[in-house]
């Protein structure tokens, strides 16, 4: 997956900037204001995974907001600070179990490549979702090897 123009535009060193036409930066081959635009704006998304879309997509345009409002209470961390030198560079989407619509739980294991200054590497994650209502939460993360 590449970001193309949209992961190199960023304003004066900061984090990219997407445009509502622009490809999602989460890889989902979607329009970026059809895509997760419309959860870093407050919607809800409708399943596990598009949460874990959305959320990769805040890490790539540095959305602290998002990141806690879409955390768990019992988990989030107290802080969150994001380093705009780190670069989000794709997102691929290894297994998705549950998380659907009618679930209250579910699974998203994924790959986030990421490169930092001359380091480069891939965070490979299985993250835990719960839904109370119609509001799918973050719950926790295990790392994975690479």
């Amino acid at each position: 997956m590449s970001f193309g123009a949209a992961a190199s535009r960023a304003a004066g060193g900061g984090f990219p900037r997407v445009a509502g036409a622009d490809p999602c930066p989460c890889g989902s081959g979607d329009r970026f204001d059809g895509c997760c635009a419309p959860a870093l704006q407050g919607t809800s998304p409708p399943t596990a995974e598009a949460l874990m879309r959305s959320r990769y997509t805040a890490f790539v345009v540095g959305d602290e907001r998002h990141l806690v409002a879409t955390w768990h209470p019992g988990t989030r961390p107290e802080e969150l600070s994001l380093d705009p030198a780190q670069r989000w560079t794709g997102l691929d989407i290894v297994e998705v179990e549950a998380g659907g619509e009618g679930d209250a739980r579910g699974v998203v294991e994924f790959r986030a490549a990421w490169r930092h200054g001359h380091e480069q590497g891939v965070l490979h994650e299985r993250s835990r979702f719960l839904r109370r209502g119609a509001r799918w939460w973050y719950v926790d993360g295990e790392i994975l090897p690479s």
